[in-house]
């Protein structure tokens, strides 16, 4: 049996999953979109490490992004946050938009959670164990941590919510990762055991998926979690608030007593909010208007772990065609997107990966499709479109970064011969329709990192529920599939790099950047972090004297 990772000494074997994340630094952003599934994060202090097969010491985390203001700190204290859309579900395992998880990070937490650095840590669980195949995880619970009702948080809670997950006893899982557990056994009140069909290396990350109540059925409407704030009210389309939960197991966490995510879906109305002092924190402003803001507000910035894709249905003509999605690779000019959109701030890709996961990211690929006009026209006439074609680029009107980008790619797209109508949809109608649907030609949306490569490519397998490109490819599901049981670490990171490659060859959408996160703050309010997960930690936050 393996030596136990326990709360004290856990790195939580990031030496197999591990990112090499960035330290933000003040600068520009711009509000970006999102369609994916996000991770939880947590205020856990321990400075300790271990890895498989042994113990050693690692040094204490360092924090990173975090806004800063002069003064001492208060505790106590009401925020309001700005986020732009409306939340899909409240129940965390149905939901699948970003912007709502950003938001739920607040209220659940799984078994573990990562810091701002993305390293994976104790939550509900104290401790685990491995066995030497890889197949069996054994997990001690933490004492003494509560739901939001006031109930103690026991083994059949946690087989509860993992096995839904898995959909054990169902059709099919509520979310893919959890698809590769065999059963979630509680053998006494403070154990779990959850066995695996196959060796999984990225199996770790999905154990930072929400613990609720055993046999809850009611998360749609009043959410229950463990994390730092509870569920207060929730007004459709205007408003969702959290309070202070008393007794959340860290000591002296949250400092804020209430946090409220006002909707609004309008950028000037959101900067007017915050001007006024209606609001305090704006994540994910537009750079130009970060700037404008000048040194009345704190400011983050930093990469933020996601991608910006143009994507095809590639099930719809003419976009079954791989040269006609190369020739429109070609037209695009990402650096004029960057500079005229992001003012700048962003950072140009190649495929479905970020740098911000420097270990497993492929260099070299943000300039396979290098722009070329020419080359674009003639691929164009190769599969019989010499004079090109008209297409419906449908964008998520509440993301007006989304907007402006798709407006200069039309222009862009014109010279090829290619005619793009702008359709605005709605953010409901976009889950809806597009991502769940797959009714589109093309779309513009940001897809959100994980803290593994796995969960971030596995949306292109050709049998994935959130396959809403319409992708196939068999070189790709071998190789993705291979990196998940490959042991071996160096082979693994290779398996990865190759997957991004054979994505960025067939042009399986067009990859465009990673922008930068910008978050604009009251002058007295400090503590902000950024991580490499589209989140909304306010645990972290205070008031400065």
């Amino acid at each position: 049996m393996k030596k136990p990772y326990t709360a004290r000494h856990l790195f939580v074997m990031l030496t197999l999953i591990a990112i090499m994340l960035f330290a933000a630094a003040c600068g520009g952003n711009n509000d970006t979109g999102n369609a994916a599934k996000e991770t939880q994060a947590a205020p856990e202090s321990s400075n300790q490490a271990a890895e498989s097969g042994g113990e050693k010491e690692a040094p204490a985390a360092e924090p990173s992004g975090e806004a800063g203001a002069s003064g001492g700190k208060k505790t106590g204290g009401d925020v309001v946050v700005i986020i732009p859309q409306d939340l899909d579900f409240l129940d965390p395992h149905l939901a699948v938009a970003a912007g709502t998880n950003e938001v739920l990070f607040n209220i659940f937490e799984g078994l573990l959670k990562p810091n701002e650095k993305g390293e994976l840590y104790p939550a509900v669980a104290e401790s685990y164990e491995v066995s030497p195949d890889g197949l069996t995880y054994t997990f001690k619970l933490r004492g003494g941590v509560k739901f939001h009702n006031g109930n103690p948080v026991t083994a059949e809670d946690v087989k509860y919510s993992y096995s839904r997950m898995a959909g054990i006893g169902a059709e099919k899982p509520l979310q893919p990762q959890y698809a590769g557990i065999a059963s979630v056994d509680a053998p006494d009140a403070s154990t779990v055991v959850i066995k695996l069909k196959q060796n999984d290396s990225s199996f770790l990350t999905a154990l930072t998926g929400a613990i609720i109540p055993n046999g809850y059925e009611d998360g749609n409407k009043n959410p229950i979690g463990t994390g730092p704030f509870k569920f207060k009210a929730y007004l459709p389309g205007q408003k969702l608030s959290v309070e202070k939960f008393a007794d959340y197991y860290v000591k002296d966490v949250p400092s804020l007593d209430q946090v409220e995510f006002r909707i609004i879906t309008d950028p000037e109305a959101s900067l007017l909010a915050l001007k006024s002092g209606e609001a305090d924190i704006y994540p994910r402003i537009g750079t130009e208007r970060l700037e404008e803001l000048g040194d009345a507000f704190n400011a983050v910035s930093g990469p933020q772990n996601l991608v910006q894709l143009v994507t095809f249905n590639i099930a719809k003509k003419p976009f079954d065609d791989i040269k006609v999605r190369q020739a429109i690779n070609y037209a695009v000019n990402k650096d004029e997107i960057i500079e005229g959109v992001a003012i700048g701030k962003g950072t140009k890709l190649g495929s479905n990966l970020s740098p911000v996961l420097a270990k497993y990211y492929q260099p070299g690929l943000e300039d396979l499709y290098a722009t070329d006009i020419e080359k674009a026209k003639s691929l164009l006439a190769e599969a019989g479109y010499p004079d090109g074609f008209e297409t419906t680029l449908s964008v998520p009107s509440i993301y007006q970064f989304h907007v402006d980008t798709a407006q200069v790619i039309a222009q862009q797209l014109a010279q090829i011969g290619v005619k793009v109508n702008i359709e605005p949809v709605e953010w409901a109608v976009w889950l809806e329709r597009i991502y769940k649907g797959r009714d589109y030609e093309t779309t513009i949306i940001g897809l959100d990192g994980k803290l593994d490569p796995n969960q971030i490519l596995s949306k292109y397998l050709s049998d994935a529920d959130n396959n809403f490109f319409n992708y196939k490819n068999a070189d790709f599901d071998a190789t993705l599939k291979s990196a998940v049981t490959e042991i071996d670490d160096a082979k693994r990171v290779e398996l990865y790099k190759k997957a991004q490659t054979i994505l960025a060859q067939d042009a399986a959408a067009i990859y465009i950047m990673d922008p930068n996160l910008n978050v604009a703050l009251a002058k007295n309010l400090a503590g902000y972090k950024q991580y490499p997960l589209y989140v909304q930690d306010l645990s972290t936050v205070y008031f400065t004297e």
